[in-house]
């Protein structure tokens, strides 16, 4: 319970240093509009389109979570503006912020950003170890080395 106090005493003190985005990703899906005039005839085309297909991700995640299907619900998104969004509390697409679903600026801004420097790392490094995914779809973590892999 105080992790939740303290989680919404941060929040608060970052929607008040930049402000508040429409929350459930409709800030991000919104941004990526900003990529329309960008193109390219070489392979940063491609890095262009994985930032489009990133910034929907959380809306998408946000879907699955709720029980629907994430395409239907980004692409009816995408056809709204401004804070048209999807609230999956109600299962009902609206203005986000007068339904109260918000995001401090700050705290999107930040973990784009982030999310652009890991990326950025990535692609620079030249060997990464990760969780190999389980069957089930979850991170297998029993830490068996075995070398059929």
């Amino acid at each position: 319970k105080k992790a939740r106090v303290e989680d919404a005493l941060h929040a608060t003190r970052a929607a008040v240093e930049e402000g508040i985005v429409p929350g459930g990703g409709v800030a991000l899906i919104r941004a990526a509009s900003a990529l329309d005039g960008v193109t390219f005839e070489d392979d940063r085309s491609f890095g262009v389109k994985l930032l489009r297909r990133a910034l929907e991700e959380p809306l998408r995640q946000i879907a699955q979570n709720a029980g629907v299907d994430a395409s239907v619900v980004v692409g009816k998104v995408k056809e709204g503006t401004g804070p048209f969004g999807y609230n999956a509390r109600t299962d009902e697409y609206g203005d986000l912020i007068k339904a109260g679903v918000l995001d401090p600026t700050k705290v999107t801004r930040t973990a784009l950003q982030n999310a652009a420097s890991v990326a950025g790392l990535l692609l620079t490094t030249g060997c990464m170890i990760a969780e190999k995914k389980s069957k089930s779809g979850g991170h297998d973590h029993s830490h068996d080395f075995d070398d059929e892999d």
